[in-house]
């Protein structure tokens, strides 16, 4: 026992030595401005796909605020898995574009918005969206030229619609297709501490209509909510100046 003791207590002395030395050598980065701004203000996404089209867009690159919902165990990239909760957490609202993880793959940073908060009911008529058996207020606008955002021709047309939440978000959506295959659904009921999310582009956007695939998104799994543009380029690189700023 002596021998065994003696051959433990000078390995986990050096383990300790080793651990206290990385945290000093770390403070001048974990205090420093670039990794203050990343990891506990602003984090920048870039956009990958049209999901969300209009709002974000193929090219957009976005500040997340980290800060606004409080911070849980996807806040930073070295949060052990066994966190749970949010410290400083903050409620999100109807219309708010989160940045979140799914249940189902924890490894994928995905852009989305919330309509539905815990207790709510959410369904999909003819592809209006019904927010607790109202329908929530939209508005027809003169067709658009989507392009890719609607996964066809350059030229092909899309109807718009501006939507108006209960809390008086505005935004646009994109209807592609006339009775798509997540244009009517059941009614779901948000479970507590959960979000139900969609995408803007509404017949291309994998979000919480797909209970088999993604779901609802726990309040934990958020990362933080998308505030501006901060840059864009189009399918050339070219930038587009026009979209630069806050988002819907």
């Amino acid at each position: 026992m002596t021998t065994l003791e003696q051959t433990i207590r000078p390995s986990a002395r050096s383990r300790e030595w080793k651990a206290i030395l990385i945290l000093i050598l770390l403070i001048p980065v974990l205090w420093s401005p670039p990794f203050l701004f990343r990891y506990f203000l602003y984090q920048p996404f870039n956009i990958p796909s049209n999901s969300m089209a209009p709002t974000l867009m193929v090219g957009d690159y976005v500040f997340a605020a980290k800060y606004a919902y409080g911070y849980g165990r996807y806040s930073f990239p070295f949060a052990s898995s066994w966190i749970s909760g949010r410290v400083f957490a903050a409620e999100p609202e109807y219309g708010d574009l989160v940045v979140f993880r799914t249940p189902r793959d924890t490894s994928v940073d995905y852009v989305k918005r919330v309509v539905g908060l815990p207790g709510d009911r959410i369904q999909m008529r003819q592809g209006r969206l019904i927010l607790n058996d109202r329908p929530v207020t939209r508005v027809a606008l003169t067709e658009a030229q989507a392009g890719a955002s609607c996964g066809g021709d350059d030229g092909a047309k899309v109807k718009r619609w501006r939507e108006t939440l209960p809390s008086g978000v505005s935004y646009v959506t994109y209807d592609c297709l006339d009775n798509g295959f997540l244009d009517n659904t059941s009614v779901f009921t948000v479970p507590p501490s959960h979000l139900f999310v969609l995408g803007d582009n509404r017949d291309n956007s994998t979000d919480s209509r797909m209970m088999s695939t993604f779901g609802f998104v726990p309040i934990d799994n958020l990362v933080g909510r998308v505030t501006r543009i901060i840059w864009s380029l189009d399918e050339d690189g070219e930038p587009r100046f026009e979209r630069l700023g806050n988002v819907e």
